[in-house]
């Protein structure tokens, strides 16, 4: 029996799954790691502990179930976007990792529009967002000089595992694409960019493909994990990109709706050339020579989570959900948009705040609950609008993460986007792409579509009811209002925060 394992380095905990050639998930584990917020709006953490949690969790999944190191051919990653590794000469880490979420860098980000104009959307294909991986290296420029003259070169999380894991220093176009350095389109690094800012080119890792062979385990690193040193270990990809690969969206017109603690709408691209405006991002894909567009709701499932947390806390979310099938459409005139952490598509909007429109006497718990996955949904139908806009068919919906978990809220992403929702058989999301990157790079498939029709398998599918769909659409003219609506209500109650 071979196998291959699938490393997701998230930002709360790193999962690993193993995998047989049939595409089943034989096993899996994971391990917790702490996220540091020193001051409000930082969010950093510790790169090493991700390299001790990911050994402890192969070491775990290997010997929980008594797995044979020598049957275990490869392995690959998947990783948190956008996160700062800053490296010395020696390889050492010189300061902790400002990730994804991390949102002090406003300034720098409109340091970069001021300095880059139309060329920024022309080169990356991506506006100046906190998030990215540039406005970080500017924000240690400025306020850590000293830091950024000792870095050798600048990782992001999955690139410093694997570098720990194999000595090879390298980055993945797909992961590469979010740090706003990388042309997209022609595949480099921006020597435009790195020269506006002063930012030496060496700074930059090697670029490769997320499939690419990186290398094998140091004597230490097997010793550690358990497994062989001539393991094989694979680039990997960005986490929504191997997100996508493990949805099976490799082909043009696929497209998927992943809803975890924020949502994303995603769909595979090979028209380098069309021009979104920078409304939704255009990155690499993890496929050779292909493209994935994606538009992100900030506070999907966490607008869920934080609804809960806040008015039903001693209840299951099955109970919370167990009555929404009972609310017709559109929750008896009540709204909600989820912009309780600020917005990203279509509206990048750091200060706008979510609201609930439209309630009466006559609402209770359900028609909230109901609400609440409304407004969620319609904020992820605005990026299917933004893609079907460009040219785009989408008549058809992968879904993935916590709302692919329940009947009602899948039936009601088929009514919302008027498209077929499809739910897989077994689901691991940006892992099991990881897994799929590692089998391709090992030789079991001539190409990852091969691989994914023999890994992945559809076990439901959703058709959009018409009288919900003609509802919907009224409600989403509706929902659209909102935004302009409470805008400045917004900026204002900011000064009361």
């Amino acid at each position: 029996m071979s196998y291959v394992i699938g490393v997701d380095l998230g930002t709360s905990a790193v999962k690993t799954v193993l995998v047989d050639r049939g595409g089943k998930v034989v096993a899996e584990h994971s391990e917790a790691y702490p996220l540091s917020q020193p001051k409000p709006g930082y969010s950093e953490q510790r790169p090493e502990d991700w390299v001790e949690k990911t050994l402890l969790s192969l070491k775990r999944l290997i010997e929980e179930n008594a797995i044979e190191p020598s049957h275990i051919e490869g392995l690959s990653f998947s990783g948190q976007m956008h996160g700062l590794v800053l490296l010395d000469e020696e390889g050492k880490v010189l300061r902790p990792a400002i990730l994804w979420n991390d949102t002090r860098t406003t300034e720098q980000c409109r340091r970069i529009e001021d300095a880059l104009g139309d060329k920024l959307l022309r080169i990356t294909r991506n506006r100046a967002l906190e998030g990215f991986t540039l406005p970080k290296i500017l924000w240690v420029q400025e306020h850590e000089p000293d830091i950024l003259t000792q870095a050798a070169v600048f990782l992001l999380p999955k690139d410093y595992v694997r570098y720990c894991l194999t000595g090879h220093i390298a980055m993945d176009y797909s992961d590469a694409a979010g740090t706003l350095l990388l042309d997209v389109t022609g595949k480099a690094w921006s020597t435009d960019i790195l020269d506006t800012f002063h930012l030496p080119h060496s700074i930059c890792p090697p670029l490769v493909e997320s499939f690419d062979l990186s290398g094998t385990l140091l004597p230490e690193i097997a010793e550690q994990s358990g497994l062989l040193e001539a393991t094989k270990v694979f680039a990997g990809g960005a986490d929504n990109a191997c997100g996508a690969i493990g949805a099976g969206i490799l082909a043009e017109g696929q497209t998927m709706c992943s809803i975890g603690t924020s949502g994303v709408v995603l769909s595979y691209e090979e028209r380098k050339e069309v021009d979104f405006e920078g409304k939704v991002h255009f990155f690499n894909h993890s496929e050779k020579d292909a493209y994935y567009i994606m538009g992100v709701t900030l506070a999907a499932g966490y607008s869920l989570e934080w609804f809960k947390r806040t008015f039903a806390p001693d209840i299951s979310f099955d109970e919370l959900l167990g009555g929404i099938h009972e609310i017709p459409a559109g929750s008896r005139g009540l709204l909600f948009t989820p912009y309780i952490v600020g917005e990203r598509t279509p509206h990048p909007d750091a200060n706008i705040r979510g609201s609930f429109i439209g309630m009466d006497a006559g609402h209770r718990l359900p028609h909230f609950a109901r609400a609440v996955l409304e407004g969620i949904t319609f904020s992820l139908r605005e990026s299917i609008d933004i893609l079907r806009a460009s040219g785009k068919i989408i008549d058809t919906v992968i879904s993935i993460g916590g709302g692919a978990k329940n009947d009602s809220w899948l039936q009601m992403q088929a009514d919302i986007f008027n498209a077929a929702i499809v739910k897989l058989e077994s689901e691991q999301g940006p892992a099991m792409g990881a897994a799929m990157l590692a089998a391709y790079g090992c030789g079991w498939f001539p190409s990852l579509q091969e691989c994914a029709s023999a890994f992945l398998r559809p076990a439901q599918k959703y058709e959009p009811n018409p009288d919900n769909v003609a509802k919907y659409n009224a409600l989403f003219a509706s929902y659209q209002r909102v935004y302009g609506t409470t805008r400045e209500v917004c900026e204002q109650l900011m000064e009361h925060r």
